[in-house]
Parts: C-alpha cells; sequence; structure tokens
C-alpha cells in the first residue's frame, strides 16, 4: 500500500467533496442516538474537569464542533481540508475554524482542555498515527479528555468514489479498539472507556474516552 502521499491526496479528494460531504452530514447525528450519547458524556467530562477550549481534530463540515458547542463545551475545528473549513465558516460563521494537520497540530503546548477526532484518524496510515497521538497529547493539558471514534476492522481499502459520486483518492483503515489502545498508551493516554456500535453490520465502529496520564 502506497500512502506517501495521504496527506495531498486526503486533502485534495476532501476538498473536491467537500459540499457534497456537508451536506450528507449535515442532519447525520440526528439518526445516531448512541454517538450523541457519547458525546453528551464527553461534554460532561470536559465540564467536569473544569471546562476549557475544546479542539475539534479533522472537523469536516463543523456538524460535530457545532453540537459540542450546542452542549455547552468551548469548541473549535481543525481540519486538512481548506474548502471544508470555508464550508464550516459558512454553515456555522459564530464558530472558529482553521486550517491545519493532525500530524503537525499548529497548538500551543497544553492549550485545550479536550479533543475530539471523530473519523477523522481513518485515513492516517498506521506509522503517522503516534505521530498524531504524540501531538494529541502535547497539545492537551494534564488530565484533559480526549475521544476517538473509528472504523472496527484489520483492513485497508482504497476508496476512489465517494460523496456525490465524485473522485477521491483516500485509503479508509479499520483497525482494533486494542491496536488504537496500545498507542495511545504509548503516547501518555490512560483508556478509560469504549463503546462499540454497529457489531452485527459490515463497519463495526468503535468510540474511544482517554485521557492524559497525570505526572507523578
Amino acid at each position: 500500500m502506497n500512502t506517501d502521499n495521504w496527506l495531498e491526496d486526503t486533502r485534495s479528494s476532501y476538498d473536491t467533496v467537500a459540499f457534497s460531504y456537508a451536506d450528507q452530514m449535515r442532519e447525520a447525528l440526528g439518526e445516531y442516538p448512541y454517538l450523541r450519547a457519547a458525546l453528551s458524556l464527553f461534554a460532561e467530562l470536559v465540564r467536569t474537569g473544569g471546562g476549557g477550549l475544546v479542539a475539534d481534530v479533522g472537523c469536516g463540515p463543523g456538524h460535530v464542533t457545532a453540537h459540542l458547542q450546542e452542549l455547552g463545551l468551548d469548541a473549535f475545528g481543525i481540519d486538512l481540508s481548506p474548502v471544508m473549513i470555508d464550508v464550516a465558516r459558512r454553515d456555522h460563521p459564530h464558530l472558529r475554524f482553521e486550517v491545519g494537520s493532525m500530524t503537525d497540530l499548529d497548538l500551543p503546548d497544553a492549550s485545550v482542555a479536550a479533543l475530539i477526532a471523530f473519523w477523522s484518524l481513518i485515513h492516517v496510515p498506521d506509522d503517522a498515527v503516534p505521530t498524531a497521538f504524540g501531538h494529541f497529547k502535547r497539545v492537551l493539558r494534564p488530565g484533559g479528555t480526549l475521544l476517538l471514534g473509528f472504523h472496527v476492522g484489520d483492513e485497508s481499502r482504497l476508496k476512489t468514489r465517494g460523496y456525490g459520486g465524485h473522485p477521491m483518492k483516500v485509503h479508509v483503515n479499520r483497525r482494533q479498539p486494542t491496536q488504537v489502545a496500545g498507542w495511545l498508551g504509548d503516547a501518555g493516554f490512560t483508556v478509560e472507556a469504549q463503546m462499540l456500535l454497529n457489531l452485527d453490520e459490515s463497519a463495526p465502529e468503535a468510540v474511544l474516552f482517554a485521557r492524559v496520564q497525570a505526572k507523578t
């Protein structure tokens, strides 16, 4: 699997599908009660931890960022695709969105109280995931909460056509929760809970709650 140009391929693919993707995802959370419950729990954990900035990394058109704001969090979004960020700003003009990469997060150390990456890790190759998790750890304050959502499985496939029938070139990686939890542990996180969804379907999903390990 050649993933040498995965950043460029992911950026250009989502630039191409941004408007169609936004149309499909605008009301998507309404169809997933368990994901809404996970987001509500995430919001509660952030509030009980003292609140603060929440980064939605790989925010796409900003629908999850906006939902977190509705839950009372001070959320902002970051995405690799400039067109996605344009769409997010159009649809949610009262929120902050910026272009950026999870493998090179342009945020100060310990600057956010919590971070969410909802199905944005799926295009990151295995050898780049530890870099992303290292940045997540760096920008989170001690004790900060991390929420991850991803596809469950053991394979990777090349997606060549997507939302609205537009051409894409992205690898979709499915991973086991134990593998992701191992990477998180190596990066300095403690996994506190996991939720498995759609187990009877062809593409099961997982949500992991983790926390930055406190310094001793």
